[in-house]
Parts: C-alpha cells; sequence; structure tokens
C-alpha cells in the first residue's frame, strides 16, 4: 500500500524518513499540536508553498527548464478563485467554476509559453518567462474592474469555510471546531493528494525521460523521443499543478491582490526553497518549505529574545535586533548552500 501510495519512491534515509513523518504528523495536528492564529498561518502557508515548490522542481529539478513565470501560474489560480466567488456569490459552484476557469487559462498560456523553448534555450528562455511574468503582473494591476486592480478582491467563501461557521459548542481537544479549521484541512488533503500525483508522474516513464532530458537532451532526442513534446508536457503539467496551488492560497487568505500572488518576491522564496530542499527530489520541497517559512516566521521573534538577552552587549545587541532579520536569513540559507550543496535532501540520501 505504501509502496503505491509513494509511486516506489522511498526516501533512502533513515534520518529523511524520520524528517518527512514527522512534518507530515506535525502539519496534521497542527492546530492541536501549535494553537493560535499565527502558527495556523503558518502551516497553511506552508502547504500551499510544498505544492507550488513541488510543481516548479517539476520544471527545474526534473526536466531542467528554468522559468521565471511559474508564479504567473499562481496568481492565476488564486485570481480565478476570486473572480468567480466575486461575480457568482460564495457558492461550490464559483469555486469549482474559479478552478476550472484558471486551469483552462493557465493550460493555453502554458502551451503558448512552453512554445518559445523551440527556438531560444536555457537563459534567453528564462528571460523571456521573466518578461511574461511581469507583463501579466502589471495586466492584473490595470484591469481594476475585473481584478481589483492594485487593491485586489476580498470575497466571500461557502460557509463551511468561513470563520464564523461554528457547528460545535464545545472544543474538540481545546481547539474550536470552525470554517478555519475545516478549511486547514480542505488544504491539507489537498496538498497530500498533490503531492501523491506529482510523485507518480516523476516516477512514470513518462518522468524517466524527463530526467533523461535533463540529463542530457542531445541523446535523449537521438534514441527517438520527441524533446520537445516531453518539454511542453512538462511545462503544462507544472503550470496547472502551480494553479492549483494558487486556488488553495485563495482560499485560505479570502483575498488576492498583486502583491500576494505575483509578486516576483514569492518566486525568489520558490527558488530558495527548491535549492535548500534539493532539486530533482520532490521531498526537498516539504523539507525546503518547512525550514525557509518557519524561519522566515519565527526569526524576527528569536532575534528580539536575544537582543533581549543580550542588553549588557550593546554591539551584540544591535546585531541581533529584529530589523536585521533578513542578514540572518540570508546568513542561513548561505550556510545551508555551503554544508548542503545538494540540498538537505540530497545530503541526507548520500550519508552512508
Amino acid at each position: 500500500m505504501l509502496n503505491r501510495l509513494l509511486s516506489g519512491d522511498y526516501p533512502r534515509s533513515r534520518v529523511l524518513a524520520a524528517i518527512l513523518v514527522a512534518i507530515f504528523i506535525g502539519l496534521l495536528l497542527a492546530p492541536f499540536l501549535f494553537p493560535g492564529v499565527k502558527a495556523l498561518n503558518v502551516a497553511a502557508k506552508v502547504l500551499i508553498f510544498v505544492v507550488l515548490v513541488a510543481s516548479f522542481d517539476l520544471l527545474l529539478g526534473y526536466t531542467g527548464i528554468v522559468s521565471f513565470a511559474h508564479t504567473m501560474f499562481f496568481g492565476i489560480g488564486a485570481y480565478g478563485i476570486a473572480i468567480a466567488t466575486t461575480r457568482m456569490g460564495a457558492t461550490w459552484g464559483a469555486l469549482a467554476a474559479g478552478t476550472a476557469g484558471a486551469l483552462l487559462l493557465s493550460l493555453l498560456l502554458s502551451l503558448a509559453v512552453g512554445l518559445f523553448s523551440l527556438r531560444v534555450r536555457a537563459i534567453f528562455f528564462a528571460m523571456i518567462t521573466l518578461a511574461v511574468a511581469a507583463a501579466f503582473q502589471t495586466l492584473a494591476s490595470q484591469l481594476s474592474e475585473l481584478t481589483g486592480g492594485e487593491d485586489g478582491l476580498t470575497f466571500r467563501v461557502p460557509e463551511l469555510l468561513s470563520p464564523s461557521f461554528e457547528p460545535f459548542e464545545e472544543p474538540f481537544l481545546g481547539v474550536s471546531i470552525d470554517g478555519r479549521l475545516i478549511s486547514y484541512y480542505l488544504l491539507f488533503v489537498m496538498a497530500t493528494l498533490l503531492v501523491l500525483a506529482l510523485l507518480r508522474i516523476v516516477n512514470s516513464p513518462f518522468g524517466r525521460v524527463l530526467q533523461a532530458i535533463r540529463e542530457n537532451e542531445f541523446r535523449a532526442e537521438a534514441i527517438g523521443y520527441r524533446v520537445v513534446v516531453f518539454r511542453t508536457l512538462s511545462s503544462v503539467l507544472s503550470a496547472l499543478f502551480a494553479t492549483l496551488a494558487g486556488c488553495m492560497l485563495a482560499l485560505w487568505l479570502r483575498y488576492n491582490g498583486p502583491d500576494t500572488s505575483l509578486s516576483f518576491e514569492i518566486m525568489m522564496d520558490v527558488l530558495l526553497i527548491v535549492v535548500i530542499g534539493g532539486m530533482g527530489t520532490l521531498y526537498g520541497s516539504a523539507i525546503g518549505a518547512v525550514l525557509f517559512l518557519v524561519a522566515q516566521s519565527y526569526l524576527q521573534d528569536l532575534l528580539r529574545l536575544g537582543s533581549e538577552a543580550a542588553a549588557g552587549l550593546p554591539w551584540l545587541s544591535a546585531l541581533l535586533s529584529p530589523d536585521r532579520w533578513l542578514l540572518w536569513l540570508g546568513l542561513l540559507f548561505v550556510l545551508s548552500v555551503y554544508y548542503f550543496p545538494t540540498g538537505v535532501v540530497g545530503r541526507l540520501r548520500s550519508r552512508p
């Protein structure tokens, strides 16, 4: 059963397996283990980014395609939910229509972007995707009647997912059962299913061909594989999974704007998470997302405690100031790359 679920792709390291199990259980029980609004928001964001980063790794780690347009598809998914619920109301039909419309638009755009790879390669293709993503973000900001412009769209979701929905008066294990909790577990189920689907894809014959293209495109074409077709299919699949991650984001936030889902900073975060976790392994998306987002969310709090504890040493207190959290986050990233050049997963798998 486990072999079928993981598509035969076992962690191949006891330490890695233990970490992945801990992450899974931690996310499953996050509302009960880490009570509080901030902790639940961080856990939900981890679920969303696991799907987003895994979809990008299908493109970069498994196919060897560098694209900066990935957040465009992420934003399309979020805007699909936002626009549909704004126009059609807070219904399940609106959510379905928004998701279907976003997937269709992402399919068409990813096919169009994939056609560029017929003539350009490597950095030139990456720059084209960067230009397309920037143009789409500008377009989303300008079409205020449809997208809400810079202000974005705030919308309602079905009552079952609304924070005001409380089916039980008494809390369960100290946690109130409400629409927010139901929304979280909806994201958890979606993230689990999508990651398992990606595992099935990368461990299929199709996924093996993608890895062959990554290693030696000329040789893959020489033995009979139509490289252009496989690269385009990889781009399309990656875009569709990123779109679903955007839908998850919109469901959780009940708001979407250009800076929320289309920002280039999100693309940079995705790249950092892929590098930290390890390219070419979907398990790295989970580990990288947890490490990066937890550090991003709680590093300022830790620095504040350290600064207060070092109040007797002015220079150390200033160095540990919460205002310098980006400096320390950058330092942590440099150290992770230095000590884990193949990512956390790659390093753990190489251990005897």
